[in-house]
């Protein structure tokens, strides 16, 4: 299970000339970053920077309700661990500015050390969940306004898919690859647009997982 929305999937898809390059799996969170990562203000941080891009420690105060001294200690640990970094050539140094540092990385619960750390690993993803599903439920609300010139416009851009299947894991593994394939053709070109005119953050969710218990039985 992963803790953010850049991951992806090795893939075993054969080279050609005018196939995109494909990213290989992200790597796993250390246990320490892990556990740097469970503060719930910092979860938030790194969400923020994450769907808003650049933020400085202010800003964020604002956004939280909190500080710009405490933005600026969660920042700083979260920066310990690779997760977020200060933007280069931007800011003074009284106002930094900050970025999630790019690329993604995995939370897996079942490869983790310790009780304890699977535990945190879990508490990480609900609240990945949680947030993502925060701002689902946010745009779903505004989507019947009818003074809402944002959601408006962007309606017929916009879907919530759900497919109930059935299938084997090898089926899987080959849709996950073949996922792969268009992430990399079409969501990877759209990286770094911050600045594009008419760009505005959004979110491309992709979901693919069994519908059984522990025993396999279906739910």
């Amino acid at each position: 299970m992963t803790g953010a929305n850049e991951q992806s999937a090795p893939t075993d898809a054969p080279d050609a000339p005018d196939a995109p390059d494909i990213p290989g799996p992200p790597a796993q969170l250390e246990p320490a970053a892990l556990r740097a990562l469970s503060h719930p203000l910092r979860l938030r941080i790194l969400d923020l920077l994450s769907v808003r891009g650049t933020l400085t420690a202010s800003k964020l105060g604002e956004i939280v309700g909190e500080s710009s001294g405490s933005t600026s200690y969660h920042l700083r640990q979260l920066e310990k661990h690779g997760l977020v970094r200060e933007v280069e050539g931007k800011g003074t140094a009284r106002e930094r500015w900050w970025e999630r540092t790019p690329g993604g990385f995995t939370i897996s619960m079942s490869d983790q050390e310790s009780p304890a750390i699977r535990a945190t690993a879990e508490a990480v993803n609900l609240e990945f969940m949680r947030l993502r599903s925060e701002r689902t439920l946010g745009f779903i609300s505004r989507a019947g306004d009818a003074d809402d010139v944002v959601t408006e416009t962007w309606l017929p851009s916009t879907t919530f898919v759900t497919a109930h299947l059935w299938a084997t894991p090898e089926q899987m593994t080959d849709m996950l690859s073949a996922w792969n394939r268009f992430a990399a053709e079409h969501i990877e070109p759209l990286r770094g647009q911050e600045e594009e005119p008419g760009a505005v953050p959004v979110e491309i969710h992709f979901d693919a997982f069994p519908l059984i218990d522990r025993h396999g039985e279906p739910l």
